[in-house]
């Protein structure tokens, strides 16, 4: 139930955080009831088993991974440019950026990477 965005690889993500919760709810739930009730009903109970494999989508990694996914959805920006690639945070559609009262507008001298600090004096 996976698919594959060209080069980013399986998308387990859902449309939207509340239903991958619930899917996870769901698939949690039928794995432990059906090893909780298996000494109450027996083999039955293990008819769960393929209902909570299904709903994570495979395995609890799978759904994990998901989860991670659908929280990061629209929010992170991958580019690749000459062999290296980044990771971007993304604006946000019909974002304006209006000027803040508390910054200093940028201009100032060049600010160096921090190196060794040599003592004053």
């Amino acid at each position: 139930m996976t698919t594959t965005t060209g080069a980013d690889g399986p998308d387990f993500a859902s449309p939207s955080l509340s239903r991958h919760l619930l899917r996870g709810l769901i698939g949690f739930g039928s794995l432990i009831a059906s090893l909780a009730f298996l000494p109450a009903t027996g083999p039955v109970s293990l008819l769960l088993l393929p209902v909570g494999v299904l709903a994570l989508r495979g395995c609890p990694m799978c759904w994990t991974i998901g989860l991670m996914q659908t929280i990061s959805r629209g929010r992170l920006q991958r580019s690749c440019e000459d062999g290296q690639c980044r990771l971007t945070v993304a604006e946000p559609a019909g974002a304006v950026h209006a000027p803040r009262p508390d910054r200093k507008p940028a201009g100032g001298p060049a600010v160096r990477g921090r190196g060794p600090r040599r003592p004053a004096g």
